[in-house]
């Protein structure tokens, strides 16, 4: 493993060049990767593996749309997809990519077929760190590994064909076999990972939980809704607060922070944008950070694993999801930005 120093933090991780993939395919040439689930990363996952040279099979309901869709990716029915109980016969490598409800639904289905040996792979730390409220608890004799692309199945698929690579974290929670460690990596190398950092399923699904609540989706939206409401309210246009409060931002700015961080962004923008960020940013950090640690902590004491799940054991769960949704969708600032997009040269 490659020692890198992360601000003054010596961290471990696995890249390609020291983890290649003809390594990867060697430790992995007899295993069979069954993928259980294809939905949100079980396309881009068993895809790209399917595309490395690993062999793949998947397993889905049938006469769902998720067993169309896998049709129309090119799966072949009785060839490489398969019911789910059939296809986790053949697999010595169960890859759980059911969404977190429907692995507690299926649980008890794929424990059948966990036998002596075989390999539990999931890309999620909450079926394993909330068992108590999951009911997700493997049996002594296998392994049990985590690979987590840090973004969506779509994205990681998208990255894959453009020749890029996805960063993901990796852990162990069970080594029965003793080539855990080994076969964690070589999957990580295989889903099509840009490097791989090792965590623990806790660590990994509280960090998930926070930022998908918090910066990565539940926080911007809520800041991306003020700023645009408060230009609204004082008299802008919608396309003028769209653009200044989304367009700007996913078009412009972000990639900037992503080719070469935040200080390089500032350094890109005027002198009048510099100042007023520096002058303001401290502020929304000082505004926010209560709410995180509320969040952090209402995640550590699994107050939103409780949450999820009573609210996924609804039988109006469907319609109520897509009410909320709704919300967003029929909102004027997504109403919007769907008209300016359609402007994008």
């Amino acid at each position: 493993m490659a020692k890198i120093n992360f601000a003054g933090t010596i961290e471990e991780v696995v890249t390609r060049e020291e983890f290649p993939l003809e390594k990867a395919r060697e430790i992995l040439k007899d295993k069979t990767i069954s993928v259980i689930g294809y939905g949100v990363q079980g396309p881009g996952q068993s895809l790209n593996l399917k595309d490395n040279g690993f062999n793949v099979i998947i397993g889905q309901r049938k006469n769902s749309r998720s067993w169309d869709k896998a049709i129309d990716d090119g799966w072949i029915e009785g060839e490489n997809l398969f019911e789910i109980e059939e296809a986790c016969k053949r697999g010595s490598i169960i890859q759980y990519l059911l969404s977190d409800a429907g692995q507690i639904q299926m649980w008890p289905t794929i424990k059948k077929y966990l036998t002596k040996g075989k390999t539990l792979y999931f890309s999620h730390g909450f079926g394993i760190t909330y068992k108590e409220q999951t009911n997700i608890i493997p049996p002594s004799d296998i392994d049990v590994i985590l690979v987590a692309p840090k973004g969506s199945g779509t994205s990681l698929r998208r990255l894959f064909v453009e020749g890029n690579g996805l960063n993901s974290s990796f852990a162990i929670y069970q080594d029965h076999t003793g080539n855990a460690r080994d076969n964690v990596i070589a999957l990580g190398i295989g889903v099509g990972s840009g490097y791989l950092f090792e965590t623990t399923f806790k660590k990994e699904v509280y960090s998930d939980l926070t930022g998908e609540r918090g910066t990565l989706m539940g926080a911007i939206q809520g800041l991306f809704a003020a700023q645009y409401d408060i230009l609204r309210k004082k008299g802008h246009s919608p396309s003028e607060a769209f653009n200044e409060t989304v367009e700007e931002a996913t078009q412009s700015l972000y990639p900037l922070i992503a080719e070469n961080g935040m200080d390089w962004m500032y350094a890109n923008c005027s002198t009048t944008a510099q100042r007023g960020a520096l002058d303001w940013w401290k502020k929304f950090r000082d505004a926010v950070y209560p709410v995180f640690e509320e969040l952090y902590d209402s995640v550590e004491k699994g107050e939103e694993t409780r949450i999820t799940i009573e609210a996924n054991q609804k039988s109006d769960y469907r319609e109520s999801l897509e009410k909320e949704l709704d919300e967003l969708r029929e909102s004027e600032i997504w109403k919007t930005g769907k008209e300016v997009r359609k402007l994008r040269p």
